[in-house]
């Protein structure tokens, strides 16, 4: 999905505005929010549904969401389940046709049946929800700008004490049991800094695996915030020739993310920076 940085942002929240609530937790001048909740209602799958156009994978957590905010700015970038299926593609597949693969008209027709079986006329989308999502950004008086600049691995892998860690699930679909995908986010707080993890995981069965990996790192101590997104893809054939020979549960290693993530090749890498004002902006 060809975009610029601008459309990346979205700024203000554009479809979902959650309600800022009493930080998870508060260090340095930031604070982390978040939010973990049941899924959604029928009567708000309706609501989103019109909003974006597409059907809505099986599971959405729309009130699940992460927000970074610095204290006396007011600048935040969040994350959240409705924006990120903003950026799935509406109108065919953007991969030319790569994971269109036989089972996925059923699919399409199973997402268009109605309640009273009845079928209703649904316009093709990607239908594997791929979504370049790097997060909903406010106050974007300050902006990202490409930069050289790389999130220290060396500093995360000190033995700092965990203040606070969260998973929260976006959401979720197994096409048709034909795969799975899948958009979650990881935070982690140290007493010095904090990582976040927005990833996007795709299995097609015999087609493909792809993964997409938003990180956001803070470093308290400098008013900026790293962003790193990473783009990586492999045949489901080549990921299945790298397990483990002798293992009796293949599906245990290509159901894990983690491990699927170690095997695909790197195809884009994005690092971006946002110098965040010390005061704050109208």
């Amino acid at each position: 999905m060809a975009a610029t940085q601008e459309s990346l942002d979205q700024t203000p929240l554009s479809l979902y505005t959650p309600i800022l609530t009493t930080p998870s937790i508060s260090r340095a001048g930031w604070s982390i929010h978040t939010a973990k909740r049941a899924i959604l209602k029928s009567d708000e799958i309706d609501q989103i549904t019109e909003r974006i156009k597409i059907p809505l994978p099986e599971m959405i957590f729309g009130n699940n969401h992460v927000i970074i905010r610095h204290d006396a700015s007011g600048w935040e970038i969040g994350f959240n389940a409705v924006d990120a299926l903003d950026r799935v593609a509406k109108h065919g597949n953007p991969d030319g046709g790569l994971v269109k693969v036989s089972y996925s008209e059923a699919w399409l027709r199973d997402k268009a049946m109605s309640e009273d079986g009845v079928h209703e006329v649904v316009k093709p989308f990607d239908w594997t929800y791929t979504t370049d999502y790097r997060g909903t950004s406010r106050h974007m008086t300050t902006s990202f700008e490409k930069t050289e600049d790389k999130i220290p691995l060396h500093k995360l892998r000190r033995p700092d004490p965990i203040l606070f860690f969260e998973d929260i699930v976006l959401f979720e679909d197994e096409l048709g049991d034909n795969g799975i995908s899948m958009l979650s986010v990881k935070i982690r707080v140290m007493p010095d800094r904090l990582l976040l993890l927005c990833r996007f995981f795709l299995r097609v069965d015999d087609v493909v695996f792809r993964i997409r990996d938003c990180r956001i790192f803070v470093e308290f101590g400098e008013n900026e915030v790293l962003r790193e997104y990473v783009v990586k893809q492999d045949s489901y054939e080549n990921v299945k020739r790298k397990i483990p020979l002798r293992t009796r549960d293949f599906g245990l290693f290509l159901r894990d993310p983690n491990w699927v993530a170690e095997q695909l090749p790197v195809i884009e890498t994005v690092t971006e920076k946002a110098k965040v004002p010390t005061q704050a902006m109208s």
